[in-house]
C-alpha cells in the first residue's frame, strides 16, 4: 500500500527525498530507490522519473547495506531497453 501512495504522489509530478527515496545516478540519470519497509521486510523499487511516466526497473527485497550488483545490471538493461540504446 505504502508503495502505491509514493508512486502515485511521484505520477503527480512530486518528488520524494529521503527517508523514503534516494537519487540512484549509478544506475542512470533520474533513477531512484524507494524505500518501502513492512510486516513482511524491507522493499525496494528503482525506478526512474521519465517525462512522460515512472518506470518501474526493479523491485526487491533488502537484506544488505548496499544494491546487489545482479540488481544493478538488471536496471541497467532495463533502461537502456526503455531508453532505446
Amino acid at each position: 500500500m505504502e508503495a502505491g501512495y509514493f508512486l502515485r504522489f511521484l505520477q503527480r509530478g512530486e518528488s520524494i527525498g529521503l527517508p523514503h527515496s534516494r537519487p540512484l545516478p549509478s544506475i542512470g540519470s533520474n533513477c531512484h530507490e524507494l524505500r518501502i519497509n513492512d510486516a513482511s521486510g524491507t522493499w525496494r523499487v528503482v525506478y526512474k522519473v521519465a517525462a512522460d511516466a515512472i518506470v518501474i526497473l526493479e523491485v526487491f527485497s533488502k537484506k544488505t547495506q548496499s544494491i546487489p550488483q545482479e540488481v544493478v545490471e538488471v536496471c541497467r538493461r532495463r533502461l537502456r531497453q526503455y531508453e532505446g540504446i
